[in-house]
């Protein structure tokens, strides 16, 4: 029996089908679950969080050679299955939630320390995971996850390029991106459209951005969100459009502009340019001078 009938079969057997609502496409075969948990360098010293569980194909390498594993399975059916097949090893502790709504502070209690998360990801929650990650990157120590290939080009991708976009500077600015190897539709049942790309994220601080003062990271994803909204616009019509200083409606938008084409002088930048074309570097300093524009403005009005 190949490994897409057993797959078949053991679906069939539990009265399982692929649900598209949860972009479940399962890795079917042995030696790319255990090429993919070797690449993410898992040992036995780690607590693993898996996104996905599945039919257990990856679970399983993954817990032949970590400490303890926790998996996450939003579909009730897939937990029922293992529940009654009992064949996940004993240190894998399987748990029902949608990823999307776990606590991601409580997990890493649970774990005892940052997260490691691997997960052969719903191509349907790729960008909101992503971001979560992000949202929780001072709990995170790393993660590896398969992607759709035209997501994990833009994770990686070079200024001045069509996938250069919001999750890049995102998560370029707190964490290090690898890829690690391309998956074909023939290692996945049902098999995608198209290829697949495993990704290794590391959570830790960026070389590049150690020579930096500190900036206010709300502020930073509101630019960065801002300039590439309208990535058509120039930067400072892009981000005019933001209203960083919505807190002086008496002002209006034309002292708004002129603040803004202040932060974007004071950043080393012309107005003209567009967001595609800035470096991670150039949205920090950006999101630097706003800073102490806005503490400059609220100390005016506090003295007023």
């Amino acid at each position: 029996m190949t490994a897409y009938s057993k797959t078949r079969q053991a679906l069939q057997d539990h009265s399982l089908t692929p649900k598209k609502r949860f972009g479940q496409n399962f890795l079917v075969h042995r030696r790319t679950a255990e090429a993919i948990v070797r690449a993410g360098e898992v040992c036995k010293e780690d607590t693993i969080v898996e996104v996905g569980v599945g039919l257990g194909a990856l679970t399983i390498p993954i817990a032949e050679a970590a400490g303890q594993v926790f998996g996450l399975e939003i579909d009730s059916g897939i937990i029922r299955l293992h529940q009654e097949e009992r064949d996940l090893p004993a240190n894998v502790t399987l748990i029902h939630a949608d990823v999307l709504k776990s606590d991601f502070g409580r997990l890493a209690e649970q774990c005892g320390g940052p997260l490691k998360i691997m997960a052969n990801l719903p191509y349907s929650i790729s960008n909101p995971f992503l971001f979560k990650l992000i949202e929780n990157r001072e709990r995170m120590a790393w993660a590896t996850i398969m992607l759709q290939k035209e997501v994990a080009e833009r994770l990686t991708a070079p200024p001045g390029t069509k996938e250069y976009g919001v999750p890049t500077v995102m998560l370029q600015s707190c964490a290090t991106v690898r890829t690690l190897m391309t998956l074909k539709p023939a290692e996945f049942h049902p098999r995608p459209k198209i290829d697949s790309v495993v990704v290794r994220i590391d959570f830790s601080p960026v070389e590049r951005l150690k020579g930096l003062p500190g900036y206010d990271h709300a502020i930073f994803r509101r630019i960065v969100r801002a300039a590439f909204g309208q990535r058509r616009k120039t930067l400072l019509n892009a981000l005019c459009s933001a209203e960083l200083f919505g807190f002086l409606p008496e002002k209006g938008k034309a002292a708004g502009k002129e603040l803004t084409g202040g932060i974007i002088q004071a950043a080393g930048l012309a107005p003209d340019i567009r967001a595609e074309v800035l470096a991670l570097e150039d949205y920090i300093h950006l999101a630097i001078e706003t800073s102490r524009l806005i503490d400059s403005l609220s100390a005016g009005q506090e003295e007023a």
